[in-house]
């Protein structure tokens, strides 16, 4: 890695000694600027920084070139790049459903060369081609496919070209960030309004869709959305969705749940739309959605029976919904679920800066603030700000410019302790949970311990749980939505790329109509085992893996093998120094093509493999330290090194020691004292690791601008500053402390 990193930050200094002409007059003549643009993008494509793009990363060349073609107007061959593009990541044409508002406006253009005719006529002739090439089930993604922000992608022109002002020249980084924006305002501008109509008009043909508002009986306004498939006249089950993320995703839940035969309803929560109620997300969802079910179930269109799916918040939703169970309520599937309080907003305890990102992109406005939520320089900034000025992580709010209730009420509960329980199960609810449910999720997805900690509660406190898994090579949307063909620079293997969207509905079908259980669900746990392209099998958690090795904190150069316990007892000593905000990153080269970064991290490895072996489950395990403070955060991170010395991540856990043992009871350290921490809630992942690879251990510190840090003084972690710091911490690692590997052999 460090040799890419090298090679990049060579590439990158290259990239940005070249110049290319482009005249200061065309910041402010719009008609200057509208000759230049096409000629800018045809002297980047025949750039070699872009053709040297295409081996170190050739999705990245392919997205660049696609869109650099469309700005020089060479729209056939843009049309081809992006289906090469696609391919690259993707199974079908609309898994990366946002690229398709460029394939409609080089359509569009080749349509208006051809016939000679106005673009408004050719964008319409474009659209129903495509739209009519797509299955019904593709079709209700391209309404998101062209929900662009017009204003933010105007913003972002704006301030690519205010970064040209008096000039009269363009690097080739900012000349290619230009002609991406460039695009982006130019088709969601010209193309949205149009295409919006025509899909409203498509909709009406098949579709009858209203929207409500209900009252509830504490007097809030809930607003929800109705989709019926105008050839179903017969009730139906109802799929429900329950929606913070207010706008174009309502119709596309609606409709989606439409168009397999179902009826869709989304109700949005409070505040949303139509309410003018305090929006106070996931604290009313329990109450809401049992009176939102106990309505759509009464409907004439409605069967009497209702499932409800979504992910993520809305996965957190269906859980909420199970705390109170309505008879109505037959089965969830709940996707990459959010745990409240256990995986998010804080981590294992660990609060994460992104909470506050969140929140002002769900409660900035009626529906999402898009444009805020992605203007990602500035949230960089404002948690780097935050991170330089060793003030609170209670300051966070106040440094965005923006103060918050909620971030503020949220950092009041550290612990999980009630505020957290009464959103969702507890303990012994889970055992009154007696409907089946169909869990989703990803070794790649943010939200996996969440999403793993309702399916392990519900087998642990109902023996007679009818809970089966689902999880795979996916990532947060990967596991909520359709097969990639990679994921974070990982192709992924060909059994794996399976709809999602297909097997909830099938699970939906077998449920509510009787019909036949989805081949892939053979035991409650259904995994993917990466690099075999195989899928397995198995009734519990635990059974994912039939042994287990320990990986001891010692360096193979030490020792036979790191897998045997130490004969000795020893320790190696760590320091940080909190007080330090400008330091350097640190790597370690892991080979002649790789290195891994070891910033507030300690570094082990292990001998070469021998043998074939297959990871599968979740590491276990603990840590003996002593430390001269009364807390820390620890950070693990598992790696393979193939044989071709690439570094791999396998698996990782974060956790503040003192909720290690308890997440309800903060347990401070003694200063001086061995403790042990385990390793609890790390993140799971089935792959096979071939014969030649290495395994390399990482623990350290968390230490950086996109989590609190703990400082160890023992007072409530938000309200440390780094006055607080004192003395670098020093830790001491034990060696016969370990991780826990789970082995799967057949």
């Amino acid at each position: 890695m460090k040799i890419k990193i090298l090679l990049a930050l060579i590439f990158v200094n290259l990239m940005h000694a070249q110049k290319f002409y482009f005249p200061k007059t065309a910041v402010t003549d719009s008609a200057v600027l509208e000759k230049q643009m096409p000629l800018l993008a045809s002297k980047l494509i025949n750039q070699p920084s872009l053709l040297k793009l295409k081996k170190i990363n050739r999705t990245v060349f392919t997205d660049n070139l696609y869109r650099l073609q469309i700005v020089a107007g060479d729209y056939k061959k843009s049309i081809s790049t992006l289906a090469d593009h696609r391919k690259a990541f993707a199974d079908h044409n609309m898994a990366g459903n946002k690229l398709i508002v460029h394939e409609f406006y080089s359509l569009a253009r080749l349509n208006e060369q051809k016939d000679k005719t106005s673009f408004h006529d050719a964008l319409e002739k474009a659209f129903n081609k495509k739209y009519g090439s797509l299955s019904d089930k593709l079709t209700t993604k391209v309404g998101i496919g062209v929900d662009g922000d017009v204003r933010d992608s105007k913003r972002i022109l704006t301030e690519a070209l205010s970064k040209q002002k008096d000039k009269d020249s363009i690097d080739y980084p900012s000349a290619l960030a230009l002609c991406k924006s460039y695009l982006n305002y130019k088709t969601y501008s010209s193309l949205k309004p149009q295409i919006m109509e025509l899909i409203a008009a498509k909709d009406q043909e098949k579709f009858i869709i209203e929207t409500k508002d209900l009252k509830t009986k504490a007097g809030n306004t809930l607003t929800i959305t109705i989709v019926r498939k105008k050839e179903n006249t017969s009730p139906l089950p109802v799929i429900l969705t329950n929606n913070i993320y207010a706008g174009a995703f309502d119709p596309f839940f609606g409709k989606r749940a439409a168009v397999y035969n179902y009826v869709g309803a989304v109700v949005n929560t409070r505040g949303k739309r139509n309410s003018n109620d305090d929006n106070d997300p996931f604290e009313h969802e329990s109450q809401d959605i049992y009176e939102v079910i106990d309505w759509v179930s009464k409907q004439p269109w409605c069967d009497g029976k209702v499932g409800m799916i979504g992910g993520s918040y809305l996965g957190f939703s269906q859980w909420a919904a199970v705390k109170k169970l309505h008879p109505a309520l037959k089965t969830i599937v709940p996707q990459v679920a959010v745990g409240i309080g256990i995986d998010y907003p804080a981590q294992n305890n660990i609060f994460m800066s992104y909470m506050l990102q969140w929140i002002q992109y769900v409660t900035n406005n009626k529906l999402t603030d898009e444009a805020d939520f992605n203007n990602f320089t500035k949230w960089e900034s404002v948690f780097s700000e935050w991170y330089k000025s060793g003030k609170s992580f209670r300051a966070l709010d106040t440094i965005s410019g923006k103060p918050s209730k909620i971030f503020q009420r949220w950092l009041d509960h550290p612990a999980y302790d009630d505020y957290w329980h009464k959103m969702i199960p507890y303990k012994e609810d889970f055992a009154n949970i007696n409907i089946p449910i169909l869990t989703t999720t990803g070794y790649y997805d943010d939200d996996q311990i969440g999403a793993l900690s309702y399916f392990k509660a519900h087998h642990q406190y109902n023996k007679n749980a009818n809970h089966y898994l689902v999880i795979g090579p996916y990532n947060h949307g990967g596991a909520q939505s359709y097969g990639f063909t990679s994921v974070n620079g990982t192709t992924i293997d060909p059994v794996a790329r399976i709809s999602i969207d297909d097997l909830a509905f099938s699970w939906f079908d077998y449920i509510l109509k009787n019909g036949k259980k989805p081949a892939i669900l053979k035991d409650r746990i259904n995994f993917q085992v990466m690099s075999t392209n195989t899928w397995k099998h198995a009734p519990t958690l635990e059974k994912m893996h039939t042994s287990t090795i320990n990986f001891y904190l010692q360096d193979h150069k030490n020792t036979t093998s790191v897998f045997k316990q130490p004969a000795g007892k020893s320790f190696t000593t760590q320091i940080v120094d909190f007080k330090k905000r400008d330091e350097k990153e640190t790597y370690h080269k892991v080979s002649k093509t790789d290195s891994l970064k070891i910033t507030n991290s300690v570094y082990f490895e292990s001998e070469v493999l021998d043998k074939d072996m297959i990871i599968s489950g979740n590491p276990g395990g603990f840590f003996n330290v002593s430390i001269n403070k009364k807390d820390f955060d620890t950070d693990m991170s598992l790696y393979q090194i193939l044989p071709d010395g690439k570094a791999f991540l396998l698996s990782n856990h974060m956790v503040r020691a003192s909720y290690a043992k308890n997440n309800e009871v903060r347990q401070l350290l003694t200063p001086g004292k061995t403790e042990q921490i385990p390793i609890i809630n790390s993140i799971f992942m089935s792959k096979k690791i071939v014969k030649g690879s290495k395994l390399v251990l990482l623990v350290g510190v968390n230490k950086n601008p996109n989590w609190q840090i703990n400082y160890g003084s023992g007072k409530d972690v938000s309200d440390e500053t780094i006055k607080d710091s004192g003395e670098p911490l020093e830790i001491k690692w034990y060696n016969d402390s370990y991780v826990e590997i789970p082995i799967y052999q057949e």
